[in-house]
């Protein structure tokens, strides 16, 4: 490859890096709203797919349709890992794994009939919008509580440990004290009822009969308001730690080099690598 092929080759992977990653630019907008949009009639498609009455009327349309979208998508994804430095960086990025997935489902439905109704999972690409309308408050606190679940994750373990020995222990007593007569034939289905009485869910299918069984039922009920109560403060704890730290305001300006996200407004270069921002 010429050098000046290779010149132009940049400018057109540079053109096209701004046109899809650049929220601050008219044509990075346009395309990010237009993208948006057609993500949108793609789930709109996928769900009117599974009404019988629908499909069965309309269901050539709907597979063109969703192969529209399936090949516009494709293309998008394409043109990402074409135009961006590290290709990698991005394929196995959070949005990356999941524009994959995105079109991933209609291609599988050669091999495996009625995948393509998976491709439900592209509403997850809707969380884009808040790059896109430049939320930038909304994309804040979500950072805080992304640190705050990481942070709390070891109080979190710990805690559920707690509950599924908790459950294994008044499960097992539950089998012996209630037996097979009462609904609990076996130690894992007494275990099925003691997380769904200590979740507050209570279906109604196992139900204890005896004085003893009743009591230990009324027992974990009220350790069920302990278990909803605990992880929630303990999230909210480290929420609080971070909302007294120094706020960070991404601008939205994502690095060409390493992909990284979440620059302040006024920031010419990337935190992570230190290449020059395209704003």
């Amino acid at each position: 490859m010429t050098t000046q092929t290779k010149s132009k080759l940049d400018t057109i992977r540079q053109k096209i890096y701004i046109i899809i990653y650049g929220v601050n630019t008219p044509s990075g907008k346009l395309f990010d709203v237009a993208l948006l949009f057609f993500i949108i009639l793609s789930v709109v498609v996928i769900m009117l797919e599974t009404i019988p009455s629908f499909d069965t009327r309309f269901h050539k349309e709907l597979s063109v349709l969703e192969w529209i979208f399936t090949t516009l998508f494709t293309l998008e994804y394409l043109l990402r890992i074409f135009c961006t430095k590290k290709p990698l960086k991005y394929i196995f990025s959070f949005y990356g794994i999941i524009d994959l997935l995105a079109i991933l489902p209609m291609y599988l439905s050669f091999f495996f009939v009625g995948s393509n109704v998976l491709s439900s999972v592209r509403t997850l690409r809707l969380l884009r919008l808040f790059r896109v309308l430049r939320l930038i408050k909304f994309i804040d606190e979500a950072t805080r509580l992304k640190i705050a679940l990481l942070q709390s994750r070891a109080k979190i373990t710990v805690f559920l440990y707690a509950v599924i020995v908790i459950a294994m222990t008044i499960g097992t007593l539950m089998y012996y004290i209630e037996g097979a007569e009462n609904g609990f034939t076996s130690i894992p289905k007494s275990i099925y009822w003691t997380i769904v009485t200590l979740t507050t869910v209570g279906y109604g299918d196992i139900v204890p009969q005896t004085a003893i069984g009743q009591f230990l039922s009324m027992i974990l009920m009220v350790i069920g308001y302990g278990v909803i109560a605990v992880p929630t403060g303990i999230v909210s704890a480290e929420f609080a730690k971070q909302s007294k730290k120094e706020e960070k305001k991404p601008n939205g300006a994502v690095c060409t080099l390493c992909n990284f996200e979440g620059h302040k407004d006024k920031a010419e270069y990337c935190y992570n690598c230190g290449n020059k921002l395209n704003l």
